[in-house]
């Protein structure tokens, strides 16, 4: 635990800098930032965004953050849609991989993308939590490589819980994804 909170304490200081909202240092790269760390930490980690938020969205600050947690904006989409209750008869009925299989094509990226855009225009920032929760439904990187030609200049930070190894993407320590990834760590161990 003590590692975890270590790297969480050194996020305020990250993003007041200059560098990090310019995304200096990046090679004009998009400003996507990774916070991995170990699923075992998500309670200490929610908490701490939580802080971090606080501390980022005070009169005082010149960075204001949005959180946006990717199960919450799935549920929205889907009570949108007007489909929510359709989906929990549905795996009631035919079970999880049924509706898995119903609803990824349906809840596309751009959906998320549609709202982040919508709700950060007036944020310097934007956190993307939830990654677990949405999981097998969304994958983080479909979402990032779709925002990308809308928010280049926001930094964007996901708090991944799993491992980020400079190209992939570990879920859980688990389930690994093969693609490529043009996020720096934003803190490192």
């Amino acid at each position: 635990m003590n590692k975890v909170y270590d790297r969480l304490q050194k996020i305020v200081d990250k993003i007041k800098s200059e560098k990090f909202i310019k995304g200096s240092g990046l090679g004009n790269e998009i400003s996507y930032y990774i916070f991995d760390y170990d699923p075992k930490e998500e309670l200490a980690v929610r908490q701490y965004i939580k802080y971090i938020k606080k501390e980022l969205n005070k009169v005082d600050s010149n960075r204001k953050v949005i959180e946006f947690d990717l199960y919450k904006l799935f549920i929205e989409i889907l009570k949108e849609e007007d489909i929510f209750q359709q989906i929990i008869a549905l795996e009631e009925n035919e079970g999880k991989d049924y509706v898995i299989n119903a609803v990824t094509p349906f809840v596309t990226a751009e959906m998320y993308v549609q709202k982040i855009t919508e709700k950060s225009k007036e944020y310097d920032v934007i956190f993307l939590t939830g990654i677990g929760k949405v999981y097998p439904f969304m994958r983080s990187h479909n979402i990032l490589n779709s925002l990308q030609q809308f928010l280049s200049k926001k930094p964007i930070v996901v708090f991944y819980p799993g491992k980020y190894s400079g190209q992939d993407l570990t879920l859980f320590g688990k389930f690994k994804d093969e693609n490529y990834y043009r996020a720096f760590p934003l803190i490192s161990e």
